[in-house]
């Protein structure tokens, strides 16, 4: 549907009204949640030989090597033997040693790439593999249940989580237990995240109270060490100064398929929608426009906008803005607490998004 709206101080926009992020409101059915637990579609196209990696760090080399032969080990049948006993067969005895692979590195340095390669690469069919967040995972559980949830998996030859993420005692329990039992049987674990193991949890609230089952969690994995500096920084300029609303209004009329929200309104409206559904929230939209970007007013806040930006890389959307920049999103305090790497992480990408829209405006 068209419309003809007016700008103040130029001629009016005769061009498709963009959509508003606020105004919806998705239901995502829990099979849905399964089935698009593949890696995203920023990483459609990635494999090993796709990775460079920086020769000053022969950490990144050693990544790919350790991976390749992680893969090309996991053909076969499944470690439990899953689908293939007697009923009256004995169960299987549960595997020995670390399942899994971590990939601990700063943020950018390519760890979501290679884990993806690592999904691609492993000989299974994708309905036997699944990759997802960490946060993707504790809203499976959260639709389909613990014990369905375990079932679900359980048949699956490799599970991948990315950005693997402890917030609170209540989450770290259920993924100890659940990895645990995925491991049990037979399913190879593999993860990314910016801090190892035994070390997840240092700096959070509460953190000596699920202390003891992070260091549990951390015997799935073999922890693998990736060096370097964030990529999308690389010989890459600053991020670009924010554009005027009018700038921003302007090209999301003339952008099919965009949404036109201003930034305080839509902070609101993430409050209510479950996390689960963000992913939904930006079906079909090409680009986000944001007017008056403005610092985020509280650390809840701060973490629902971390999981819009995740998912919004994910499905490499650009985002042009008015206000203020991207690194002035959060407070001091905020980059320098325990969520740290979660903002940092939440300013690349944005910034990264931010240099992808600027072919929306007209020059």
């Amino acid at each position: 549907m068209s419309s003809s709206t007016a700008v103040p101080g130029q001629s009016p926009i005769a061009e498709t009204a963009p959509q508003s992020l606020c105004a919806l409101e998705p239901r995502v059915p829990a099979d849905r949640l399964v089935a698009e637990m593949v890696p995203p579609p920023r990483f459609d196209a990635v494999r090993f030989d796709t990775y460079v990696p920086d020769p000053n760090q022969p950490s990144q080399t050693e990544a790919v090597k350790v991976l390749s032969g992680f893969a090309g080990g996991l053909g076969g049948a499944h470690a439990s033997g899953a689908g293939k006993r007697k009923w009256f067969s004995k169960k299987p005895a549960p595997p020995t040693g670390p399942r899994g692979v971590y990939l601990d590195g700063g943020y950018g340095v390519g760890k979501t790439h290679l884990l993806a390669s690592l999904w691609h690469a492993t000989p299974a069919a994708p309905s036997l593999k699944a990759f997802g967040t960490f946060v993707e995972l504790t809203n499976l559980v959260g639709a389909l249940g613990f014990q369905q949830t375990v079932q679900t998996l359980s048949g699956h030859r490799l599970l991948c989580i990315d950005e693997f993420e402890l917030d609170d005692p209540g989450d770290t329990v259920l993924v100890s237990s659940l990895l645990s039992r995925l491991v049990e049987a037979g399913v190879a674990l593999a993860a990314t995240s910016n801090t190892l193991p035994g070390k997840l949890g240092e700096g959070r609230f509460a953190s000596a109270d699920f202390l003891r089952e992070i260091q549990g969690l951390s015997s799935h994995f073999r922890p693998l060490r990736i060096d370097g500096e964030d990529y999308r920084h690389r010989g890459l300029p600053e991020a670009p100064p924010p554009y005027s609303d009018e700038q921003v209004t302007r090209a999301a009329y003339a952008t099919p398929g965009a949404a036109l929200d201003d930034f305080p309104g839509l902070l609101d409206h993430l409050a209510r929608v479950h996390p689960s559904r963000y992913g939904a929230l930006t079906d079909g939209i090409t680009a986000v426009c944001l007017t008056d970007v403005q610092p985020v007013p509280d650390q809840s806040t701060a973490l629902r906008l971390v999981v819009l930006a995740d998912r919004l890389y994910d499905r490499e959307v650009p985002v042009l803005a008015s206000g203020l920049p991207f690194d002035q999103l959060f407070s001091d305090e905020m980059l320098n607490g325990g969520y740290r790497k979660k903002y940092f992480r939440a300013i690349s990408r944005l910034t990264a998004l931010a240099r992808d829209a600027k072919g929306l405006v007209a020059q």
